[in-house]
């Protein structure tokens, strides 16, 4: 190899190195906005978990309202039958 291949040669292995060093760049890049859209996915569904338990919990009064109005029309229904 003559001195000037051997330049040659070094001045691409340069521009392959450049290339192969952006392009490692730019899939850090994608890596790092993908675990953070990853982190803000998991917050979200966290987020989401939470409000279905707070529903859950709240909605038990629910049954025990409708048994109440239940029994308060029964009753009243039977006074009206009682008083006539």
């Amino acid at each position: 190899m003559t001195p000037t291949e051997s330049g040659q040669v070094a001045l691409e292995l340069e521009r392959m190195h450049g290339t192969m060093k952006e392009g490692f760049a730019r899939v850090d890049g994608a890596l790092a906005l993908l675990v953070q859209r990853s982190d803000q996915t998991d917050k979200d569904i966290e987020d989401l978990r939470q409000d279905v338990e707070n529903l859950k919990r709240n909605r038990w009064p629910l049954p025990a309202v409708a048994a109440i109005t239940g029994c308060a029309a029964l009753g009243l229904t039977l006074y009206e039958i009682a008083a006539r």
